[in-house]
């Protein structure tokens, strides 16, 4: 039996509706059909609207249709005052909060696309007028729109697939899971994210890890030394598999020569800083890998500086590879 899947936009940019239809696979469709994935409506890729689309609503909130997956993508906005008429559902005169909570205590399964949908995200930014929040959380705090108790029919909470954009692999693995009826609750992070990429951190696979290791910093975008030192990357703290997992088989931010935002993380929309600026106190910066005590990492970065090869001090300040790894007759031992 197919899993029948409802995907409704809320307030964001659709950025993670075009990171899907931007997969490295040739034939989404036909992808999701071979998952057992039947898609009852999306935004971008259905034709129906207008009554059709109401009624349909109509028929998974009352269970008339079965609807097994409620995907949301971009923030719950209850403004103005918890209303939510900031945001109403075009033809119904209702606002989409009011759908969202109709359809997702019908749904078998609720999963939250992309970091707004989850935690609030980029239209949470601010002073946030708008009131924007996750399904089941508000930024870092369990709550938003359905509230920290909230389970789907088959007792999960809201999955939550972040990124800003996410993965359009992660999306389709979630789908593919819950197809299977694999996806348990051990299976999701303490933020609710699924663990097959949420247990990983950018930093690994990370092709700058050599200056890392030896902390060579780059000073601009263009070189291709450590962007974490002075150039504002979170990738030892972000938690995502970018550097494994490639987006379109190719390419990372850190690859294309920008810092991780950590924009799978709660709050990354606010850090208090330019992106592009590393925090220091003292000169060490203040966003340290994950479980590496100051100390320990003060001590590290200056025993790798003193150990820096020149080759890599070079390299790390440039563009383009200067000078190569010396050829010696090792033998390999």
């Amino acid at each position: 039996m197919s899993l029948n899947v409802l995907w409704l936009q809320s307030g964001g940019c659709g950025g993670c509706s075009m990171s899907l239809l931007c997969a490295d696979t040739p034939d989404l469709p036909g992808a999701l059909e071979a998952a057992g994935v039947n898609l009852l409506w999306h935004p971008s890729l259905s034709q129906a609207g207008g009554a059709e689309l109401v009624d349909l609503l109509e028929r998974c909130a009352d269970g008339r249709q079965r609807l097994d997956v409620l995907c949301l993508e971009g923030a719950v906005l209850r403004g103005p005052r918890g209303t939510g008429r900031f945001h109403r559902l075009a033809g119904t005169d209702q606002p989409m909060v009011h759908w969202v909570s109709r359809l997702a205590t019908a749904a078998r399964h609720v999963v939250a696309i992309g970091t707004c949908a989850a935690y609030g995200g980029i239209a949470a930014a601010g002073d946030n007028p708008t009131e924007a929040c996750g399904l089941q959380y508000d930024d870092d705090r369990p709550g938003g729109l359905l509230g920290p108790h909230f389970r789907g029919k088959d007792g999960l909470p809201v999955v939550n697939v972040a990124g800003c954009p996410t993965h359009p692999g992660w999306v389709l693995d979630t789908l593919m899971a819950l197809a299977e009826d694999t996806l348990a609750a051990s299976d999701l992070d303490p933020l609710a994210r699924p663990r097959f990429y949420a247990d990983h951190l950018v930093h690994h696979g990370c092709t700058r890890n050599e200056y890392y290791e030896f902390k060579a910093s780059a000073l601009s975008p263009s070189q291709q030394g450590c962007l974490m030192e002075h150039l504002g990357c979170k990738g030892t703290q972000a938690h995502a598999d970018c550097n494994l997992r490639l987006w379109n088989g190719t390419g990372s931010c850190t690859r294309g020569g920008h810092a991780c935002i950590s924009c799978t993380e709660p709050g990354f929309q606010d850090p208090g800083h330019p992106f592009h600026q590393t925090p220091k106190v003292a000169g060490i910066p203040i966003g340290l890998p994950t479980d590496m005590p100051k100390a320990w990492f003060v001590a590290l970065a200056s025993l790798s500086k003193s150990a820096t090869p020149q080759r890599v001090k070079d390299n790390a300040e440039a563009d383009h590879l200067v000078v190569a790894p010396p050829v010696r007759r090792t033998r390999l031992r």
